[in-house]
């Protein structure tokens, strides 16, 4: 198995689609988290998702998707960047029973997807509406409608990694086989969980479609990536002020500050919180010019 996306196009029938499959990045992305299964499945299936968008932007930004609600789930966050990049976070406020279905979990949470463009500094926001109790049907129909292009969507996620496969009619397919849209859906429905999360990209293809002609095209590899920033968290508790911050150390005997998204925490002592004011005091002294 390996981190990558791939897409690939159906020759003669001018379908097109997109293969994903992660494990190591996702392995790191959920590591320590103690996810149950069902929570499991659906921050996977939202993060195959998020990299699916992600993997057609056409500038430099990211997509995220973030579901927020009153069900035992309250927060799921993922991001995706242009270069594939991911990271994201479940956060729950009950205990999750076994078997929970995803209404249980997310209750009455909507799914937002964000699509930010760095270089314009904008951004497009839009709400999935859920249907049939699935995050791939919700997101077919998001497809659909924001392409313009009918599509279909399988996926698949445990611990051990994620997959998926999403075909998009184009507006010549029944041009060129007025059935071949439908045999293609039949043939892809045939899918395991297993197989979309365990066989890459070609033998899944062949196995699935083995009289098709398919060009597959070059493999795009994602990568975990949420790193400890220290300097951000410096600079967040320097914009608190001296003041406040020897308060909270007074208060608790130490800062300690949780990145949830990324799993980590950061503890500031008085000696760090000596040494960074004081850093922040010499560089605010004036230099003295000689004549």
């Amino acid at each position: 198995m390996q981190d990558h996306i791939q897409r690939f196009l159906f020759k003669d029938l001018n379908i097109r689609g997109q293969h994903l499959q992660i494990d190591q990045a996702w392995q790191k992305m959920i590591s320590e988290r103690h996810y149950t299964p069902e929570l499991t499945k659906v921050l996977g299936e939202l993060t195959a998702i998020a990299i699916m968008l992600a993997n057609g932007m056409k500038h430099l930004g990211k997509v995220s998707i973030q579901v927020q609600g009153s069900g035992p789930v309250n927060l799921l966050l993922v991001e995706a960047t242009h270069d594939l990049k991911i990271r994201g976070v479940a956060k729950t406020n009950a205990a999750l029973t076994t078997q929970s279905s995803l209404d249980e979990l997310l209750g009455d949470g909507q799914i937002l997807v964000t699509m930010e463009n760095t270089q314009t500094q904008s951004f497009f926001q839009s709400y999935v509406p859920r249907e049939e109790n699935s995050i791939a049907k919700a997101f077919e129909s998001f497809l659909s409608q924001s392409d313009q292009q009918p599509s279909k969507l399988w996926l698949a996620a445990n611990e051990q990694g994620v997959g998926g496969v999403l075909i998009q009619k184009m507006p010549t397919t029944d041009d060129h086989d007025e059935d071949g849209w439908e045999r293609i859906h039949l043939l892809t429905d045939t899918v395991t969980d297993e197989e979309l999360i365990e066989l890459e990209a070609e033998p899944l293809l062949h196995r699935l479609f083995h009289e098709e002609v398919i060009e597959l095209y070059s493999p795009e590899e994602m990568n975990y990536d949420c790193p400890q920033n220290k300097s951000k968290v410096d600079d967040m508790i320097l914009s608190l002020g001296e003041a406040e911050a020897r308060k909270i150390l007074e208060e608790q005997g130490e800062i300690v500050i949780h990145n949830e998204i990324c799993n980590f925490h950061l503890r500031y002592t008085k000696e760090d919180i000596d040494r960074l004011f004081a850093e922040v005091s010499t560089d605010d002294e004036p230099t003295q010019t000689l004549q």
